[in-house]
């Protein structure tokens, strides 16, 4: 009867989830309005305009108007938007949250009347918390990765388009033409952004914001040094395409030479949860005692807390920043 009632729980919640993405799914449109609107208010925020958007609309959090103000009320849910955003995601942070509430709520169910550990239902429900953030995490990292990958082919036809005469304007609209996303998608928002009304400076700054890589920053930096000195803009391109091509060099080299240790790394940190894995399969009475016996669910929070310090530190040790 318990676990049944655990069933309906989770079933209801996850209705209420449906219900709430109904709810927050919006128009094509009225997304391309706001992203336009959130442009301008970011700019507000630098203080290098003065505008009145007092009338105008923020960015929602949430489709439902009571979990927008709550959200908004918190200073983290703004760097949440953004780091959604910056996956190339539709998904709202208030959606994203009730997601993530969830399947915490759902997982320390299910663990607590199947193995009747409160412990271990405790552990299990924060993991669990934690898989939409990490799934985000994960398409973040993909999305950042082919734009570096694809941004000196953009600085190289940028450069190209004005050597050739046309305006800068013109160039960024021809990168979001004929270049592949994500690098298409985000200099088509910073055209559309100036092409709005958003003075040049700004949008690039937007640019900068939306995509926190330092080649980027380089970007940017260098065209608004160059919009107050003057100088080649062409030149300029091509150096700093020079530049962001030698340094992915380096890296090249520097992940060849730490192969070995990143391949050490992923099998230490592989090893106790396979060999877990595989000693329950072989004597699953030797591995039963950690959720039978009282003292089990202590060492299993304690094994794996050692287990993300341990993986965290051997990331940290293998991967050099360039």
């Amino acid at each position: 009867m318990a676990f049944l009632l655990a069933g309906l729980t989770f079933l209801v919640v996850v209705l209420i989830l449906v219900a709430v993405g109904a709810a927050t799914r919006g128009r094509g449109r009225e997304e391309v309005i706001r992203n336009r609107l959130d442009a301008i208010k970011k700019t507000q925020k630098r203080g290098h305009v003065s505008l009145e958007l007092d009338l105008l609309r923020d960015e929602l959090l949430s489709g439902i108007p009571w979990f927008h103000r709550f959200l908004e009320q918190w200073s983290w849910s703004g760097n949440l938007r953004d780091f959604v955003a910056q996956a190339g995601l539709k998904i709202k942070p208030g959606r994203l949250i009730v997601l993530s509430a969830t399947l915490m709520v759902g997982s320390y169910l299910i663990v607590h009347f199947i193995y009747r550990q409160p412990i271990l239902a405790l552990l299990a429900a924060p993991l669990a918390a934690l898989l939409p953030f990490g799934y985000v995490a994960f398409k973040r990292h993909q999305r950042m990765r082919a734009f570096e990958k694809n941004f000196p082919e953009a600085i190289d036809l940028l450069g190209r388009a004005v050597r050739a005469g046309h305006a800068f304007t013109t160039g960024l609209e021809m990168i979001a033409q004929e270049l592949p996303e994500p690098v298409a998608g985000e200099f088509r928002v910073t055209f559309e952004q100036q092409n709005f009304g958003l003075p040049l400076k700004e949008a690039l700054l937007n640019l900068a914001e939306r995509i926190p890589l330092i080649d980027v920053r380089f970007f940017v930096i260098a065209l608004l040094i160059q919009k107050d000195t003057g100088g080649n803009l062409a030149e300029i391109l091509d150096n700093l395409s020079f530049v962001i091509r030698e340094r992915f060099k380096i890296y090249g080299e520097v992940r060849i030479r730490t192969a070995q240790g990143r391949l050490t790394a992923g099998i230490l940190i592989a090893l106790p949860p396979m060999m877990g894995m595989a000693i329950g399969v072989v004597n699953p009475d030797y591995v039963g005692l950690l959720f039978t016996d009282s003292w089990g669910p202590y060492m299993l929070m304690g094994a794996a807390t050692l287990q993300i310090l341990g993986s965290i530190m051997l990331w940290k040790i293998v991967h050099i920043e360039v």
